[in-house]
């Protein structure tokens, strides 16, 4: 082991303790900095990932729609099939209806689908928690969770359908009765924004509610693991569909939303970064300090032959060992926070008497979270190069000093 190796681990771990109290300071601070970084980060990609799989689930990689009801669908639905890239494509028909139980109205979202294609872009019987999938039909409806609690129903209960069709037909002196369905059963999605406030009916049923005759508004598209959503939407739009529909990817229907929260990731990890740039300017105080301490030592080392680089890659190595040592175990410390994230919320939601509530603008039901390896790899080099960088100016202070001037000092 070269002798200024051994010299920093001695000056951060000395003889009769296991370490200085500067060091632990320093380290602390890289700790606490590296932890809360890898935490925001991995939490903030959680939110994104949780958007993305929650958007796929629930609406498929691309939707084809126009500006109104799509007759001719079918007619161009067998080369949408045939890219290499589509798994499957799911007609739909989507609008507002007012739902009715016991005298107690909601305005949900109905969404009418094909049973038989459903399954090839939205695993709609992997949703439900009640109710069996075979059971629906033209006179049965599955509602949301959330929308169920809401309504107060139970399977098996009778709903009440109003749709704008009625109105119009008021307009024109026509009485038209609202339809009643039966609740086969409830599905979760995972996503509390489609599972309190969406209605799943029969593509057929849809048609009769709005009035589309054979249209619909539009086809959901799988597409296979790791293709390109944007990619094969442009491809789509340019040699498959006719003039007036669009491919929408997942990613350019939520753009703005995503936006966001990459935008609240970077400025979020700018911030917390001061933490880590704090607690060097403690790891350069302390080896300042060191130096000034051991001016007589560092003296002795150079009038004993030790080159002044070497005396100055004794402290910039000290810094380095501080930033390795806290980077690891705020990493350590990130991970196993993570790990137990539920039960610390459920900590501080009990000590300051607040409910943690995540059902509002990022659509989950806990805090999620997704690890990426960029993150864990742009933390360590940032803490370990800053670290280092900390003890440069004491190093440089520390091999500047002339023998003679050291031994003198008191």
């Amino acid at each position: 082991m070269p002798w200024y190796f051994y010299h920093a681990l001695k000056q951060l771990f000395p003889s009769g303790r296991r370490v200085s109290f500067f060091s632990l300071m320093s380290i602390l601070g890289v700790t606490l900095g590296v932890c809360v970084l890898i935490i925001v980060q991995s939490v903030m990609n959680g939110f994104g990932e949780n958007i993305r799989s929650r958007i796929v689930q629930t609406q498929g990689d691309i939707r084809i729609k126009g500006s109104g009801i799509i007759d001719d669908w079918e007619s161009w639905r067998a080369s949408v099939d045939a890219n290499a890239m589509v798994v499957g494509t799911a007609p739909f028909a989507e609008g507002v209806i007012m739902l009715q139980h016991d005298n107690r109205p909601m305005f949900p979202m109905v969404r009418g689908i094909d049973p038989m294609e459903e399954s090839k872009v939205i695993p709609m019987e992997g949703f439900l928690t009640v109710g069996s999938f075979d059971d629906f039909d033209d006179r049965g409806v599955f509602l949301g969770e959330g929308l169920a609690y809401s309504l107060r129903v139970v399977p098996g209960s009778m709903v009440e359908v109003f749709t704008p069709l009625m109105l119009q037909a008021l307009k024109e002196d026509e009485v038209l009765l609202p339809r009643e369905f039966k609740v086969l059963g409830f599905f979760r999605t995972g996503s509390p924004a489609v599972d309190g406030n969406t209605v799943v009916t029969t593509l057929r049923v849809m048609q009769e509610l709005y009035g589309l005759g054979e249209g619909v508004h539009g086809l959901a598209v799988r597409l296979r693991p790791g293709a390109d959503a944007q990619a094969v939407s442009a491809e789509l739009e340019a040699e498959v569909l006719p003039r007036g529909l669009q491919a929408i990817s997942w990613q350019a229907a939520n753009e703005d939303f995503l936006f966001v929260i990459e935008q609240e990731k970077l400025v979020i990890s700018f911030i917390i970064i001061f933490i880590i740039l704090v607690a060097c300017f403690s790891i350069a105080v302390a080896l300042m300090m060191a130096v000034l301490r051991k001016t007589r030592e560092i003296g002795l080392l150079v009038a004993m032959g030790a080159p002044p680089r070497e005396v100055a890659a004794s402290f910039c190595l000290q810094g380095m060992v501080i930033g390795v040592t806290g980077t690891v175990l705020g990493i350590g410390l990130a991970l196993l926070s993570l790990q137990y994230r539920a039960q610390i919320l459920g900590f501080y939601a009990s000590l300051t008497g607040n409910e943690i509530n995540f059902l509002g603008i990022y659509d989950v039901y806990q805090l999620p979270v997704h690890y990426l390896a960029s993150d864990f790899i742009v933390v360590t080099v940032f803490a370990l190069v800053v670290s280092t960088l900390a003890g440069l100016v004491p190093a440089i202070r520390a091999a500047r000093l002339r023998p003679a001037e050291a031994l003198r000092s008191e």
